[in-house]
């Protein structure tokens, strides 16, 4: 088992990184949460395959356990979802110190967090992700909420998970598509601020996409780390982590403009990874062989570089609406090579204008 540390002013906290540790689970949650009730919420697809299996260990632990799901998907991100699961916390009787557990993927841990930030102004949060994209990306950082009719991610909260609990062994039961977009967060990390990860990425994709259990761990803990690194430095994205952001402010048009349904948000990612490298190349801001490599390695992978996308205005409006918009100014994360970003705000329209026909099939 491999483990990563965050150290920030008011917490700390270990993301544990292994195959087959969700059996250890309830142990490592029970040492630092030793309480007689404990909550586990997972979307229902998720809860099928490893629900109860973890519900029975925790209760071997020595909790008793309330469990409850939600439909599985980025349209259960909301205000409904969250208040059944406040009512389900309050008939339970859950209290100030009893830990809330997210078992899923990244609308899990969102959704979840959220509940753990707001129930009682706040009780113990475990993250046990079951993607690829929520094992190294947002799983780690505290960022949870929920979504918007008018955008994603809009109402939410900073809340620190206690620990994050990484089993690779359960990405042999996730469909092959969101596989891919855990991928698109890997290819982004590379770009933002780690070349050396980017070339690793390259040369180790088909072990990567085969599943093979070494590499598998290594790709999550060089992701896992670059983003605790990130977070160690700016906690509240006042700063650097913004830079986290790339291809976000794309990719959330896309998923807001398609209703959530047309595009996954690892989809949406990577063609906002594009995007920002073309208007970058654009902008002379970078080199052509920036946005070469982040299209081949994308296409490997078998994520979109080019889509069907609602009209340029329509998301150009969505843009923004955008919760990372300072000043009224879109504000843009932008490559200047690959390992090296930069925050812009003073991107001409129509040179996003141009972005988005690049990237419309």
């Amino acid at each position: 088992m491999k483990n990563v540390s965050i150290k920030l002013k008011h917490t700390e906290y270990d993301i544990h990184i292994g195959n087959g540790i969700l059996k250890k689970a309830a142990g490592l949650i029970h040492a630092i949460h030793p309480h007689q009730h404990c909550g586990l919420f997972s979307d229902k697809t998720v809860y099928d395959l490893h629900g109860e299996t973890l519900k029975t260990s925790l209760q071997t632990a020595g909790y008793n356990v309330l469990s409850d799901t939600f439909a599985a998907g980025e349209s259960s991100k909301t205000i409904e979802t969250i208040t059944h699961f406040y009512t389900s916390c309050i008939k339970q009787g859950l209290e100030r110190k009893s830990p809330i557990i997210a078992l899923g993927g990244g609308v899990s841990g969102d959704l979840v967090g959220f509940v753990a930030a707001s129930y009682l102004r706040g009780v113990p949060f475990a993250q046990i992700p079951t993607s690829l994209l929520a094992m190294v990306d947002s799983s780690v950082g505290g960022k949870v909420g929920y979504n918007h009719a008018l955008g994603k991610n809009l109402i939410g909260a900073f809340h620190q998970p206690s620990i994050v609990i990484i089993d690779t062994a359960l990405l042999q039961t996730l469909p092959k598509d969101e596989f891919q977009c855990g991928m698109a967060e890997c290819v982004k990390h590379g770009v933002l601020g780690d070349a050396d990860l980017f070339e690793w990425t390259e040369k180790n994709v088909d072990n990567i996409m085969a599943l093979d259990s070494n590499t598998l761990e290594t790709l999550i803990e060089r992701n896992v780390s670059l983003k605790a690194k990130i977070v160690m430095q700016d906690e509240r994205e006042s700063n650097v982590r913004a830079l986290l952001n790339l291809g976000h402010t794309f990719g959330h048009a896309i998923e807001v403009e398609t209703g959530y349904t047309q595009y996954k948000h690892g989809q949406g990612v990577a063609l906002g990874c594009v995007a920002a490298c073309y208007l970058a190349v654009q902008e002379k801001r970078c080199d052509e062989s920036v946005l070469n490599r982040t299209k081949a390695l994308l296409d490997k992978i078998g994520l979109p570089t080019k889509a069907p996308l609602p009209p340029i205005d329509t998301l150009m409006n969505a843009m923004k609406r955008d919760k990372k918009v300072q000043d009224g100014e879109v504000r843009l994360v932008l490559p200047d090579a690959i390992g090296k970003t930069s925050i812009v705000l003073d991107t001409p329209s129509s040179a996003i204008e141009k972005a988005w026909r690049y990237i419309s099939a």
